[in-house]
């Protein structure tokens, strides 16, 4: 690893994309024998959280200048399938803490980002929906409100919020507040772990009581997963890295895709091991991986989640030259393809489910669900994945396709 001085003086580290992913696939074992555990604590030990921070993860798309790794996307993508491939429920903790390093990065001005970065240690929880209400104040907004779902809060520094501005006049639509409030401001609730699965997920409910947030810490009339990039942003002229310039509905998707398919990828792992003891059912009984039929389901399994991985991979890199033509070229960023990217992510999320549910999980054998087994929590926690808010939102990102290549208004 070398170091670079950055314009404010600290040290940013550049890692190869191949080291930090490496980082990744040593934790494994660490992951998957506490995993376990981290479903009982309903987040990952201090141990592994440690863990974490040594490896540089929660830096990962932290900006070079605030001490951050400021990794591209892809490599982004590569890593949070092997942290998921030891244990999913972990590695959404880390993802949907340290990921929203990208739009803090992005959206905000100078001013906001040295504060909120500070040297670095920097990790929000967030929920796109809004909710609350804040209220403007000398210097700033009160902010009321609790956000359930806001994954990663056990180790957030700071909290990546959508609020709403109400106006005294109840005709009058409310207006969108985008926030970050640091730690003081919030309270974790004690409120999460009682769903079938992703139970070690740390998506406990954030509540801000008359939180205080400074005016610079807040963008009104600005929606998470609706920013305008045309041209560029306050983050990518501050970075000069077009990737502080990219839309966000791809990205949360693109994470989320390859989450499920590293947790797949360790069910995979567990079938593999099923099929190198156990024998067939019906005679002639052999070991279950001389026979046909298991070679085919397991060699389908290998074959979908390299597809659906393939998939997610190609979408951050068009990703990236989509920031990088906004920013160099002048070429905007269109809704329209960051509506294509998050379908090919979504469609490679289906795909590693199906490879889960139809041809890991189906020709395993009912054994293979007992309780407190690896292989039974996997499915678990990829139930609840394929279940997530985002999935239904399927049908309305195709429709707004469709309404752009035919010319119509799109309607969200």
């Amino acid at each position: 690893m070398a170091s670079i001085d950055t314009p404010n003086g600290r040290v940013g580290a550049v890692l190869r994309p191949s080291e930090i992913v490496d980082r990744a696939i040593a934790l494994r074992p660490m992951l998957v024998e506490e995993a376990a555990e981290t479903e009982r604590r309903r987040f990952y030990s201090e141990d592994v959280h440690r863990a974490f921070d040594e490896a540089g993860f929660y830096r990962s798309l932290i900006p070079r200048r605030y001490g951050g790794l400021e990794l591209d996307m892809t490599t982004w993508l590569r890593l949070i399938t092997e942290l998921a491939h030891g244990d999913i429920q972990a590695a959404w903790c880390l993802t949907l803490g340290a990921g929203h390093s990208l739009q803090v990065g992005s959206f905000f001005e100078e001013r906001a980002q040295q504060e909120i970065f500070g040297d670095g240690d920097f990790r929000a929880a967030s929920v796109a929906a809004p909710a609350g209400k804040a209220v403007a104040v000398e210097g700033g907004w009160e902010i009321t409100g609790a956000w359930p779902y806001s994954s990663g809060a056990p180790y957030s520094t700071h909290y990546l919020g959508q609020t709403l501005i109400l106006s005294e006049d109840p005709a009058v639509p409310p207006r969108m507040l985008l926030f970050v409030a640091e730690r003081g401001q919030w309270e974790m609730l004690d409120d999460w772990g009682d769903l079938l699965g992703l139970k070690g997920s740390g998506s406990h409910t954030v509540r801000l009581d008359r939180g205080f947030v400074p005016a610079h810490w807040a963008l009104p009339d600005a929606m998470l997963v609706e920013m305008d990039v045309s041209g560029g942003t306050p983050g990518s002229r501050l970075h000069g890295n077009p990737m502080y310039a990219g839309r966000t509905v791809s990205v949360f998707q693109l994470e989320l895709s390859a989450l499920m398919i590293g947790a797949a990828r360790g069910a995979l792992d567990e079938y593999e091991r099923i099929i190198r003891v156990k024998r067939t059912q019906r005679p002639p009984t052999v070991v279950r991986m001389e026979d046909p039929d298991y070679q085919r389901w397991f060699g389908t399994a290998i074959g979908r989640l390299a597809t659906a991985e393939a998939a997610v991979l190609n979408a951050g890199d068009q990703w990236t030259e989509l920031c990088r033509r906004n920013v160099e070229e002048d070429a905007g960023f269109a809704r329209a393809d960051d509506l294509k990217l998050n379908f090919i992510a979504r469609d490679a999320m289906r795909m590693a489910w199906d490879a889960m549910q139809e041809h890991i999980m189906r020709t395993a054998g009912s054994s293979a669900l007992r309780e407190g087994d690896r292989f039974q929590r996997i499915y678990r926690d990829m139930t609840m994945g394929h279940g997530h808010f985002a999935s239904i939102l399927g049908d309305s990102v195709a429709r707004q396709i469709g309404q752009h290549r035919l010319g119509l208004e799109i309607t969200g």
